[in-house]
């Protein structure tokens, strides 16, 4: 039976002894072994599994297949009399923290706000939930996550008890239960009932406390993003780190990062619009000197490494300054071909005929308009053989 599990008779069980009662293969040829008992948890209800050793031995996962808890093994066991179980005990506690401050948390948004908690996500460093509401503001935060933290203060005792599907009525339970053998409840007294396969301390104050990091929006849910217990000075350690070293990076004390920051970001977007007012400059002057070499009322030429939008750009700038001319560019970056054709107004050839006559050269793609059209393809011919190929169609 499930209550008869180790992990379940103490969750503060941190090594045992017990026998094997099978050793096999799975499919991806890994050793595993299935126990008399265990004290291993195996990946379940949101909760991940936990990892040990077993006979020194490392367990690199645990799972329930068919009924069976199968402990996955670095390498195989060999053995044939008592097995010594030790359980990793930091990750399993870490767990028992995260998985309790969801249940908290999760009747926290319950009670103040009828936030249904649809789902939850206990990650290596975060933990999530996501709430049944399609926005969630600051000042509700602020609130499940003081009364969460409160319910931890008051160090309530956690009892688990397992039930019949008839003793349910019995309960408050926070949502309804999709089993109905071998019913498992987590009770916090006076404050949530719900049915729960994981692994929790005694009392809430174990847990230690819960911080909400951030939200974000998961359709027309809301995805809580917090951590508790252990965790939360893991993120302070790494939050203060970071900081410290922006406030160096700044040469600001630590209060006045975020005015320094915005004085950058100021700093930033003044130095942007003055290179793209020296860079419109440039291309301004290119386009000039690309115009005196025209042939045919034609100017061409072949450019490697530029950028498309540049490129585009001189185009453009070329035929506002002569109504009678065509413009035909082909840009080479490394095993691609692009092309730029435009025309001036005074121009009756629409540039959609050179796009045509380009896409078949390269196997590319195009599209524009009959003033201006451009694509890309293949580098099946050299750049100047494509510009060669649009010449000629302008002939």
């Amino acid at each position: 039976m499930l209550k008869d599990r180790l992990y379940y008779q103490d969750a503060y069980v941190q090594n045992f002894t017990s026998q094997i009662s099978k050793e096999s293969q799975d499919l991806d040829g890994n050793w595993y072994v299935v126990l008399e008992n265990t004290a291993f948890y195996p990946t379940g209800g949101g909760q991940p599994h936990d990892t040990g050793t077993i006979n020194g031995i490392e367990v690199l996962n645990v799972e329930e297949v068919d009924g069976e808890i199968r402990h996955t093994l670095a390498e195989r066991l060999n053995s044939t009399g008592d097995v010594q179980g030790i359980i990793n005990w930091s990750r399993r506690f870490d767990h028992m923290q995260q998985h309790t401050g969801q249940h908290i948390l999760t009747a926290a948004f319950v009670e103040l706000f009828g936030f249904q908690t649809e789902s939850f996500h206990l990650g290596k460093e975060l933990c999530s939930i996501d709430l049944a509401a399609e926005s969630v503001n600051s000042e509700q935060l602020e609130a499940a996550e003081k009364l969460a933290n409160d319910i931890v203060l008051k160090n309530l005792p956690i009892q688990t008890k397992w039930v019949t599907e008839d003793e349910l009525d019995q309960y408050s339970l926070r949502k309804e239960l999709a089993v109905t053998d071998e019913i498992r409840l987590v009770i916090i007294s006076d404050f949530d009932y719900n049915g729960c396969g994981g692994t929790h301390p005694s009392s809430t104050c174990q847990v230690s406390g819960i911080k909400i990091l951030s939200t974000e929006k998961q359709k027309r849910k809301t995805r809580v993003h917090f951590v508790c217990g252990g965790r939360i000075l893991q993120q302070l350690h790494s939050k203060n780190a970071i900081l410290s070293e922006a406030s160096r990076l700044l040469s600001a004390p630590e209060g006045g990062v975020n005015d320094a920051v915005e004085k950058l970001l100021a700093a930033n977007r003044t130095l942007e619009r003055t290179l793209k007012e020296a860079q419109d400059a440039l291309l301004k002057y290119e386009a000039k000197e690309l115009l005196t070499k025209k042939d045919n009322e034609i100017v061409k030429q072949v450019f490697i490494g530029r950028t498309m939008q540049e490129v585009q750009s001189l185009a453009r700038m070329i035929v506002g300054l002569d109504d009678n001319v065509i413009v035909l560019l082909v840009l080479e970056n490394e095993d691609r071909l692009q092309y730029v054709a435009a025309k001036g107004l005074n121009v009756n050839l629409s540039m959609k005929q050179i796009s045509d006559i380009a896409r078949s050269v390269i196997n590319g793609k195009g599209g524009g308009k009959d003033d201006f059209v451009q694509g890309g393809g293949e580098r099946t011919v050299a750049a100047q053989e494509l510009l060669d190929k649009m010449v000629e169609c302008v002939l």
